[in-house]
């Protein structure tokens, strides 16, 4: 496979990475713990929008390949995907007085729920968007690039949410509250911010990325009751890699996570890419090893720099 349309896949996988780990990042930066439920939420905001997608898929127009109906399900996905989240977080979370590894657990559990609701719900086969298959993109084909308008619909919208999301924590006033909140939750409180508002608005924000994920990991595979689950693993490995409870720091490990990921078939022919290299030389690791060496490379950086690329030291 061509090196670019290897870099070009890496790239749209790592937008969905980054939008399930910078989710995940805020998420446990403002209430504290590590919710193993972020990756199921994925899959509920990919469910809902399939849902949506039902009714609203015929809106004309199309923007990438897409009709504009899918645009409106993935805002209902993302909705659906936060309303969940918060109310989880009220019913659930909130009541509980169990410590951070008491909520670790209590989320593994709440995983559990998602995925069998959505399993009786929609049956445990894979299904798909109804959006029609595209061909790749011709003006890229000459270059070895395979992608499609709907692979570049993925990036372009994962950059328009991130983007987003820094303005919102840049320049304005919530944002503000929310990064005086995760620097320490009880200044912020004397000071006269109201955490449980921050929290809840954390909760909806992070979740709702998290339910654009999953549309979108929807889109690049398919859809399945266990696809959030199953990805769950490289979101904590970006979150961990970039520095826990870094938002900056998740974005740029979900970007490195899911380029290495994608990138792992070169190593099988890198005598082709590597200059002063034999042609046949390789490393015979086919793309079933690819989260393996993912997480050798993650710790290899964690045993260089424990807090994480973009973490601070303690």
């Amino acid at each position: 496979m061509p090196v670019l349309e290897l870099i070009a896949n890496g790239l749209v996988f790592s937008s969905i990475i980054v939008l399930g780990s910078v989710g995940l990042s805020l998420v446990y930066s403002i209430a504290d713990f590590a919710n193993f439920a972020h990756g199921d939420t994925m899959t509920v905001g990919a469910y809902s929008a399939l849902v949506a997608f039902g009714f609203v898929g015929g809106v004309g127009g199309a923007v990438l390949g897409l009709p504009v109906g899918f645009f409106l399900a993935l805002c209902v996905g993302i909705a659906a995907a936060a309303l969940v989240a918060i109310v989880t977080e009220k019913l659930i979370y909130e009541p509980l007085d169990v410590g951070s590894l008491g909520l670790l657990i209590t989320s593994i559990g709440i995983a559990f729920i998602y995925r069998g609701v959505i399993q009786m719900g929609f049956s445990a086969d894979a299904t798909r968007f109804g959006v029609p298959p595209l061909r790749p993109i011709e003006a890229l084909v000459p270059y070895g690039v395979r992608i499609t308008e709907h692979d570049v619909a993925i990036v372009i919208t994962a950059i328009v949410l991130v983007v987003g999301l820094h303005v919102l924590l840049q320049y304005t006033d919530l944002g503000r509250k929310m990064r005086a909140m995760a620097d320490n939750p009880e200044l912020a409180r004397v000071s006269g911010i109201r955490t449980d508002r921050i929290r809840l608005w954390t909760w909806v924000i992070g979740a709702g990325l998290a339910g654009a994920g999953g549309v979108f990991l929807g889109l690049f595979n398919n859809l399945s009751p266990r696809m959030g689950f199953n990805l769950l693993l490289l979101v904590f490995a970006a979150v961990i890699l970039g520095g826990i409870g870094s938002v900056y720091g998740a974005m740029l490990g979900g970007f490195l996570i899911g380029m290495i990921r994608q990138l792992t078939p070169i190593l099988s022919d890198l005598g082709s890419v590597l200059p002063l290299v034999p042609d046949t030389f390789g490393i015979p690791i086919g793309i079933e090893y690819a989260e393996a060496i993912v997480f050798l490379i993650m710790v290899a950086v964690l045993l260089v720099r424990p807090s994480g690329i973009a973490g601070e030291a303690s």
